[in-house]
């Protein structure tokens, strides 16, 4: 039986979430705010944490420090009513227990319940969404989350789903960070964020790696290395997204692709 923590202010996940988990044999608990989602996370140890809330429920209660990673950090402005904030967090699971099918069963369900009963396209086309991913660095579960985020950015229409080669630049950087970031250990997290607006889709993906120095790739345009595959899935995310820029350390990539006339979309 895995423990888990669902934190959400409309019920919009909750209740059908509680029949899905429940009914596998798991124990879930429901709360309504992030202020008494922190207070419960300082006591109590979840395997998974689920939240979906909405901007002016992000704040902790009474000033309380925010001592639970797990839980969205409130968008920067609280004012807009139509920011939501979604996050799944598997991080503090208990690893002797937890099967890969386990972590695929979490995500895929969570999303798509999520898909059904929120992400209704006459229900998102204004909305401000900040979409966050704390998982273990699984392959198939970037696959899972891969698929969420190209399809929810095609229903805000950002993205022309015909035209756009959004999912190669998103592909290629899951992938480098399971891959070459964190070399396939389970034991090390992948944090996914996706800013989704009405007006651009804003993606960063970190690893717990050593990181590297993006001028040390070697050119794939140069005709020495026409054969070698290094360097190119970076061209390719240059090429795609409007704008990329990683950290000093190497490990995390932040990507942002602009709306644009479907015309002209990549």
């Amino acid at each position: 039986m895995k423990k888990i923590l669902i934190v959400d202010d409309h019920d919009d996940l909750a209740s059908l979430l509680t029949q899905e988990f429940t009914k596998s044999g798991h124990s879930v608990k429901i709360l309504e705010n992030r202020g008494d989602a922190v207070e419960l996370l300082e006591t109590k140890d979840f395997d998974v944490v689920i939240t979906d809330l909405e901007g002016e429920h992000l704040t902790a209660q009474n000033g309380a420090v925010d001592a639970a990673e797990c839980l969205p950090d409130p968008p920067e402005d609280l004012r807009r009513s139509a920011v939501k904030a979604f996050k799944i967090c598997i991080s503090n699971y208990d690893k002797e227990t937890f099967s890969e099918e386990d972590l695929k069963f979490f995500v895929e369900t969570t999303l798509d319940c999520k898909a059904k009963c929120v992400d209704k396209k006459e229900l998102i086309q204004d909305l401000h969404e900040k979409i966050e991913f704390e998982v273990p660095s699984v392959i198939s579960l970037m696959h899972d989350i891969l698929d969420y985020l190209i399809k929810r950015v095609e229903k805000v229409g950002v993205v022309n789903p015909e035209t756009s080669n959004l999912f190669v630049a998103l592909d290629e950087a899951f992938v480098n960070a399971v891959k070459h970031g964190n070399k396939f250990d389970a034991n090390k997290l992948v944090r996914i964020t996706a800013d989704v607006s009405p007006d651009e889709a804003r993606f960063t993906i970190e690893d717990e790696g050593d990181g590297f120095n993006i001028a040390e790739i070697p050119d794939p345009l140069d005709p020495q290395n026409l054969f070698k595959a290094s360097g190119r899935g970076v061209l390719f995310i240059y090429n795609i997204m409007d704008e990329v820029k990683y950290n000093e350390r190497g490990n995390r990539l932040t990507m942002v692709k602009k709306r644009a006339d479907n015309n002209h979309q990549v």
